[in-house]
């Protein structure tokens, strides 16, 4: 018997022996005289068990069973799942394993078991919670974080863009680092899956806002003196989408969180699947992103949706790239990035006159495009003929090896992320020209 039951007979045996009242005894134990009565005939004719309850050191029928607590245990702390953290291991035992647990069930088996969750707790922190948007569609927030996704020590870029009404991902895209061809995905994914939005909120990158515009002091502005837009910031204005830049990360801290519950499961779910590249991983994350959303969204305040539908006239790949002015010679041909392309000129299609400003389209999906007066224009590489020089002797020229880089160097990946153009995808010059114009790093 454990110390207040000793305590509790004690008190109902000098009421039976006469020793002490009923009211003293309510009094002492600080229940009701009626429950005195009901102790004191218990006792009488059960004897000290009586004060024992009688599911004492007995199982409940809820609780758990012995075999599937030791299962749940092992799974947890196996390789597979043992970095999840215990909200996202118990959605996995329902998806993979087909185990259902209640939470509370779940916490206490694992903690009891000595299992803490990987998921750290940071102090709350209070600070003014902007009010969702009403409208799904009214505000998209988009950013990149990098990250060791496949568990080891590289990382890359996720690029990523959340509705602020619903909390649902609306795009997700990997690549090596932060680039303006991870950005222009996403945007591919939220116009052909959503639609367009009406506003973007994103960070001051440089692929989203000119490193010139923090430059112009208050006289220039009121002299009407601006920087020009990024090519980001470009297609976007042809989309009729507001671009707004942040000044502070807690400013979209809706994608900011975003980031956080995705390094926290990514990296479980990619081990799950098996998945080490970001190919693999670009296929998988547009099977994940359902059902995230099913977990994690809300229901706006007005069901009304604010995409606007993309026009049947418009070619996402004719906006989604960069955009160069350019002027063609007499016989159709322009200089790009120092390589020389030639306008094909088809029957029915308007011709080009000498010194015409056109404008070049580049992108990994569309190529390299002209267009001229609304009117869209193959090209192929032009290889102008070299006026003969006279070689340079041994004495005066240097012996020079040509430096090529290692397989390692950054603009060297990302060929495959390419699909093909209409010229030879062999042309190591045209495919540097792209890796400089889409995969660089941005200051």
């Amino acid at each position: 018997m454990s110390e207040s039951q000793l305590n509790r007979f004690s008190v109902i045996s000098k009421v039976i022996d006469g020793h002490l009242t009923i009211a003293d005894a309510s009094v002492s134990l600080g229940i009701s005289e009626r429950q005195i009565l009901r102790l004191k005939k218990g006792v009488i004719l059960e004897g000290a068990a009586f004060l024992i309850h009688k599911n004492t050191n007995r199982k409940p029928k809820h609780a758990l069973d012995n075999e599937l607590v030791e299962k749940v245990i092992s799974l947890k702390q196996s390789d597979l799942y043992n970095s999840a953290n215990f909200v996202h291991f118990q959605e996995l035992l329902e998806r993979q394993e087909s185990i259902k647990i209640n939470y509370s069930a779940l916490h206490s088996t694992l903690t009891q078991a000595g299992i803490k969750s990987p998921k750290k707790r940071r102090r709350f922190k209070p600070h003014r919670r902007r009010k969702r948007k009403s409208q799904a569609g009214l505000l998209v927030q988009m950013d990149a974080t990098p990250f060791e996704w496949f568990g080891d020590f590289n990382k890359f870029a996720l690029h990523g863009a959340i509705d602020d009404a619903t909390g649902n991902i609306v795009g997700l895209y990997m690549t090596k680092n932060e680039c303006l061809h991870g950005y222009w995905e996403v945007t591919r994914q939220v116009l052909f899956n959503h639609g367009i939005p009406v506003s973007l909120y994103t960070d001051r990158h440089a692929i989203f806002l000119s490193t010139n515009a923090s430059k112009l002091t208050v006289e220039d502005q009121l002299a009407g003196r601006v920087v020009n837009d990024t090519q980001f910031g470009r297609a976007m204005n042809e989309l009729g989408i507001t671009l707004i830049p942040a000044r502070s990360p807690q400013a979209k801290g809706r994608v900011e969180r975003l980031w956080e519950t995705l390094q926290s499961r990514l990296p479980v779910e990619f081990k799950i699947a098996g998945i080490s590249t970001i190919d693999e991983a670009n296929e998988f994350l547009t099977r994940y992103i359902p059902l995230f959303n099913a977990s994690f969204s809300v229901e706006p305040d007005n069901a009304e949706s604010a995409f606007r539908p993309l026009s049947p006239n418009l070619n996402p790949d004719t906006v989604l790239c960069v955009k160069l002015r350019r002027s063609v010679d007499a016989g159709g041909v322009f200089s790009f990035y120092n390589r020389h392309f030639k306008v094909i000129t088809e029957p029915g299609l308007p011709l080009l006159p000498p010194k015409a400003k056109i404008t070049v389209l580049v992108s990994p999906s569309l190529g390299i495009k002209v267009q001229f007066k609304n009117t869209l224009f193959d090209v192929l590489p032009y290889i102008k003929a070299k006026r003969i020089t006279e070689p340079k002797t041994a004495a005066n020229s240097l012996d020079k090896k040509h430096w090529q880089p290692p397989d390692s160097h950054y603009y060297k990946y990302g060929h495959n992320l390419m699909k093909k153009v209409t010229f030879e995808d062999s042309n190591s010059d045209i495919l540097m020209m792209l890796e400089s114009i889409f995969l660089k790093k941005y200051a």
